[in-house]
């Protein structure tokens, strides 16, 4: 190791088997103490990017997991099945990383398809290299994707990401669209250095018909550099998209969707914003993750994971995998706590987590 570089660490979660259930009900679905159910998968598949955003990853990356920790195309199917026919789940999203750093993505796909026919199966994704997967994709059963994309600036795009693939993004933004992959959702994290270019984003979002959403910037990166005191806020973002736009909120429309909504210019285009930090939506978070590691991780601020993947390689049938599941729902917490005097940030970054 030279004297510029420095380790990089993925952040160990605190790994249980077998959690208490306590005085969980006895029902199928996903349920915690606070009467949410979780209705919403959201499955992890690699910790490797071909991005090395600010927010999420350090510029050295993550360090990669070895291939047998990685849950197998047949396991990530496998547990969907039991999420979606055991526990009451309604979609599922595949995540990173970036999940088309995978070659097997479709295979996946195509697998969770035939699993669970009618279920919405959806990808957050940076779109690197999406233009010559889309089509593929979309035949294997992919419903439609969210696409990371914080700046339509190429110098900037470049900064933020610490690559230069910009015109990748884009082309693949236009290829999902082709392919069907629609309704087609831009996320992008708000931060001081992308405010003033965040109308240009809006602006080139309505003109391509995507559907833009902001995003507050949570503390999960990986070099615990987030700053309560600095962050933009929602208010901020829309004093600035009102020098530009007319906007008239309209709200949510369910209330477990994290993106506040508003009309843009009478319409037909809209802008959402989550405001993860200072509006946050915890009490109606309907989400259960999995890691790419097979661990359920029931909040994205909590370091206790359960492993399912050890009891499913040990020979655990489906029941008593749902019943982990269940039991590490149960123990959800209220909330992110990032308003608290204690607040600490987990341990796992955005990337290592999946988002």
């Amino acid at each position: 190791m030279t004297a510029t570089q420095r380790p990089v660490r993925m952040g160990l979660p605190r790994v249980r088997t077998s959690p208490t259930a306590g005085e969980r009900p006895e029902v199928p679905d996903l349920v915690d103490r606070f009467g949410r159910v979780a209705r919403d998968l959201r499955v992890s598949i690699t910790e490797k990017c071909s991005l090395r955003c600010t927010y999420c990853m350090p510029a050295e990356g993550l360090p990669q997991i070895p291939t047998e920790r990685l849950l197998s195309p047949a396991e990530i199917v496998r547990l969907v099945r039991i999420a979606v026919t055991d526990l009451g789940v309604q979609e599922v999203r595949f995540t990173g990383g970036e999940p088309l750093m995978r070659r097997d993505l479709e295979e996946i796909v195509a697998g969770c398809a035939a699993a669970v026919p009618g279920v919405p199966l959806t990808m957050t994704t940076n779109a690197v290299g999406l233009e010559h997967r889309a089509q593929a994709l979309a035949a294997a059963g992919l419903s439609r994707v969210n696409v990371s994309l914080d700046s339509v600036d190429r110098a900037h795009f470049a900064e933020l990401t610490r690559r230069d693939r910009l015109p990748s993004v884009l082309a693949g933004i236009r290829a999902a669209a082709r392919a069907g992959l629609t309704p087609l959702k831009v996320n992008a994290v708000l931060m001081p250095e992308t405010l003033a270019g965040a109308a240009d984003l809006l602006r080139w979002c309505l003109d391509e018909g995507c559907r833009l959403r902001f995003i507050e910037e949570m503390a999960l990166d990986a070099d615990h550099a987030w700053d309560r005191r600095t962050m933009v806020d929602a208010a901020g973002l829309l004093e600035v998209l009102g020098e530009r736009f007319t906007l008239t909120e309209v709200g949510r429309e369910d209330p477990a969707s994290p993106a506040e909504e508003w009309v843009v210019d009478e319409g037909p285009g809209t802008v959402g914003i989550i405001a993860s930090v200072t509006r946050n939506f915890c009490d109606a978070c309907d989400r259960t993750r999995l890691t790419a590691e097979g661990t359920v991780r029931s909040c994205l601020f909590s370091d206790e994971e359960v492993d399912l993947r050890a009891r499913l390689r040990a020979g655990a049938d489906d029941a008593e995998l749902a019943a982990l599941w269940r039991g590490a729902m149960w123990e959800k917490w209220a909330g992110h706590g990032m308003d608290s005097a204690g607040f600490e940030p987990p341990r796992r970054s955005m990337g290592a987590i999946g988002g």
